[in-house]
């Protein structure tokens, strides 16, 4: 009785552990080929805003975002 209940918890854990392990590596696999924001989008949207980025700027912004998302 007792070992089949530490058994099935122990399943349950390693299954949980398995499958965040798995759904990581799925998300940085999916982030790194569609990345959430790139410099086209950035200038495009500062353009909408009225402004005209220069390099400088859009690697700033770019920066910024990659700090934030770590």
């Amino acid at each position: 009785m007792l070992g089949n209940i530490l058994c099935g918890l122990g399943g349950l854990v390693i299954g949980l552990v398995a499958g965040f392990i798995i759904a990581k590596k799925m998300m940085e696999k999916y982030l790194k080929k569609n990345p959430p924001i790139n410099e086209k989008m950035i200038e495009v949207m500062m353009s909408s805003m009225g402004r005209k980025p220069n390099k400088k700027q859009i690697n700033q912004v770019m920066q910024q975002m990659n700090r934030g998302m770590k």
